[in-house]
Formats: C-alpha cells, structure tokens, sequence
C-alpha cells in the first residue's frame, strides 16, 4: 500500500472514532475481503441521550416522585413538649411514693409547659406537623399514667379511670393506623418512626379541648385532696368533676369519629424530575 494511502486511511479513521469529530458519518472504508459499510454514530447533538443519561434518568422518574419533604423537628417549642412527655413517669413515681407536695408542684409546671410551648410555636412561626401530634401525645401519655397512679392509690375512683383510659387506647389504635395508611411508599418501620416524616395532621376539636383542661383539672384536684384534706364540700366538687369529665371525655373520643377536620393526611406532590435539557450531552 503506498505510504500516501495508509496515511489517508488512518486519519480518516481516528477523525471518525474520536468524540471532537463524531459531527458526521465516517467514511466507508473497504480492504481485500470486499466492501463492508459500517453503521455512522448517532450524532450528539441536541435531543440526544446517551444510554447511561437515559438510565439515569430512568431511574430518577423512579425514585424522585417518592421523596417525601422531611421538615426541621428540633426546635424550642418540641423541646418543651419532650419535656412534659419525660415528666410523667417521674409524677407517676412520686404520687405512688406519697410525695404529693413535689408530685403537685412538676404537675403545675407540666401544664404551664403545655401553654407556653403552643404560644412560642405560633408566636413565632415554629409548628411543626410533628408537633401537632406529640403535643396530644405528651397530654395524654401524662394524662395515663397520672390516672392510673391516682387510681392505685385509691385518689380517682375506678370506674372514671376506665372512661379515661378506654377513649385514650382506641385514641392511640387510630393514630397508629391512620400513621401506617398515610406513610407515603416505601412503607418500612425506619420511615415509620421518622418523626421529621410528616404523613397526618392531627387538628383536636373544641370539646376535645375542653376535655383536656377539665381532665387535668380533676387530676389536680385529686392530686391536692391529701394536702387539702377530706371534707363533706370538697367531696360533693370532686364528684361534680368526675361526672363532667365522664361525659366530655366520651364526647370529645366521638368528635374525632364524626369530625371531617380533625384528622388530615397530607398529600405529598411528587418532586419534579430533573429537566431533559440538563441531562443532554
């Protein structure tokens, strides 16, 4: 072959192979064996994917829809709620240990937490809907175990005890469920329990609040009856309590049941893929 030739024939072939060239189809090329024409590359121009882009991409329209916005947790007013939640065993343990003066007095300061941490998380701007279901949580977490104590030590009269706790156990089923079936998918336990994972908001009702204040009024009430002493007047209150509570606590368990607002499971919009025109080459 004539020097001239091979070197036109090796040009020809490195300009068509190399990507700073790849604009146009290669030449044909031909040898001893016959013509044999080979398939030009497909150009990299505009619409173009390559393969790997194309796969990526491919699984982006996967994944991404599925991501679910986590929001920030760690905030003052979720403090404090942890707070009153870790206060209840050590109210708990004092009551059944006769020290009714320290249990009363972590008991007032549980409630002013209750104000104060609804107060800063609206005041400025810091609900969270993690928030919006601890904050029950804590009250009612606090609510079981002074009920129970008080019970124990013969303060509450059992059959208000088992009106207390009953709507408080189908309460806590339900927020497991509606938890579980407004988890966006992958539904795992690790993403269960991811609290920074918003799935339902929890929004109580009126009497349910209502319910609350008068509940923890009457564990109060029953908290102080040994510092204040049994008397004819104070026990016609007590009762007057016990009945009104009796009947706000099976209110309020049936508004969560009938009320449309008082849970809401949020709608997550599905994160927006990555644009064609930056995955093209």
């Amino acid at each position: 072959m004539p020097f001239f030739l091979f070197r036109t024939t090796i040009t020809t072939v490195i300009t068509t192979q190399h990507a700073l060239f790849r604009t146009s189809p290669p030449c044909n090329l031909s040898d001893d064996r016959g013509d044999r024409k080979q398939d030009p590359p497909a150009p990299l121009g505009v619409g173009h994917l390559s393969p790997t882009k194309q796969t990526i991409r491919s699984i982006k329209s996967k994944i991404l829809p599925l991501t679910t916005p986590h929001e920030n947790i760690y905030n003052f007013p979720n403090a404090l709620t942890f707070t009153r939640l870790l206060s209840s065993p050590v109210i708990g343990y004092l009551i059944l240990h006769d020290q009714h003066s320290f249990a009363l007095s972590l008991f007032a300061l549980a409630g002013v937490t209750d104000l104060v941490d609804g107060y800063i998380a609206r005041r400025w701007n810091l609900q969270t809907v993690v928030g919006s279901v601890i904050d029950p949580m804590a009250d009612k977490t606090l609510m079981t175990i002074l009920t129970v104590c008080l019970a124990i030590k013969g303060l509450l009269p059992v059959w208000i005890a088992v009106v207390i706790l009953g709507r408080d156990v189908a309460l806590a089923i339900s927020a497991i469920y509606f938890r579980w079936i407004s988890l966006p998918p992958p539904k795992t336990m690790a993403r269960y329990w991811d609290f920074s994972l918003p799935s339902a908001e929890v929004h109580p009702t009126t009497i349910s609040k209502l319910n609350t204040a008068l509940q923890l009024g009457l564990i109060g009430a029953c908290m102080a009856s040994p510092l204040i002493g049994a008397s004819g007047e104070w026990e016609v209150v007590l009762q007057a309590m016990q009945y009104t509570v009796a009947t706000t606590t099976v209110w309020s368990g049936l508004s969560y049941v009938f009320s449309k607002d008082a849970v809401k499971i949020l709608k997550h919009p599905a994160v927006p893929v990555e644009k064609e025109e930056d995955l093209k080459g």
